[in-house]
């Protein structure tokens, strides 16, 4: 017995290092891929979380030789950071339901009707990505500077709208076009007026990719820097724009650690509560039109 213990502890470590060794082999490449992207991801993170909690990093130490939350009640006690935080959100919100107001009868008249031009004008709203960002708001930025326009509000929303265009018309067209219309015509048949059948039918079914659109818009709108910047200075500073002034003008890493902690926290909240939705392959879909 006492040999036998050590023979089948030695096969079973035998065939774990040759199982090991043969899906290394195999899979060699993919766990290799797996490493580096972790490490491109998780790398700038790691050293962002750190720094937001951090008192004292001293190098070469791979961790804080201190952490704390004093610099925490410094960056929040800003006046700046204060006005620019709440503004945002709000912000966010609004042009996320004026994006949805204007985007989604639209995306519906695309999935419903069939009319010339319609595929031309569905990839219009793709332009606005495939070019360089910045150029584009370059442009828009010297008309509404003889609109007066610059420095405003509203400018901001105009500029910010533009971001939101492929995602609140794609995904919704893709989910208005997989809605079974046998079921809005039986309800038709049986009496319903069509805001009813709408209301109770259409509605519930598009539900999951419109919520995926919101909070995607939103999540979109939340972290726009460029157009806000071009746009919105001297009067109107949002926290990615304030960001960017911190960063350039500070020698203070944890200013730059928080604030960049505080924006990356509302995505990952809202892209846990939309995994369900996002499973469902409405995104996906929305790109395939």
């Amino acid at each position: 017995m006492t040999t036998a213990q050590p023979t089948l502890a030695s096969d079973f470590w035998s065939r774990t290092r040759h199982s090991f060794l043969a899906t290394v082999k195999r899979d060699g490449f993919g766990w290799l891929a797996l490493v580096v992207l972790a490490m491109v991801i998780l790398g700038p993170l790691y050293s962002v979380v750190l720094w937001a909690f951090a008192e004292r990093w001293q190098y070469p130490s791979l961790v804080p030789t201190q952490f704390g939350l004093s610099f925490w009640e410094k960056t929040f006690s800003r006046a700046d950071i204060a006005e620019a935080l709440p503004f945002s959100i709000v912000l966010s919100l609004t042009v996320t339901a004026l994006s949805a107001l204007i985007c989604l009868p639209a995306s519906y008249a695309f999935a419903r009707m069939r009319f010339r031009g319609r595929q031309v004008l569905l990839l219009s709203f793709l332009a606005t990505n495939a070019f360089p960002r910045f150029g584009l708001y370059v442009s828009i930025a010297v008309i509404f500077f003889r609109l007066n326009l610059i420095g405003t509000v509203p400018g901001v929303i105009l500029i910010q709208l533009v971001n939101t265009l492929l995602l609140m018309i794609w995904i919704p067209t893709s989910a208005f076009q997989g809605v079974d219309r046998s079921l809005e015509e039986a309800a038709l048949d049986v009496g319903a007026s069509p805001l009813r059948v709408f209301i109770q039918i259409t509605l519930p079914m598009v539900m999951p990719a419109l919520s995926a659109a919101l909070l995607l818009t939103f999540v979109n709108t939340f972290y726009e820097a460029q157009g806000a910047l071009l746009v919105g200075l001297p009067r109107v500073v949002t926290m990615p724009v304030l960001m960017y002034s911190l960063i350039n003008s500070q020698l203070v890493v944890q200013y730059g650690a928080i604030i960049s902690f505080v924006l990356w926290m509302p995505s990952l909240l809202l892209l846990l509560v939309a995994q369900r939705l996002l499973r469902g392959g409405y995104l996906t879909a929305g790109f395939g039109v």
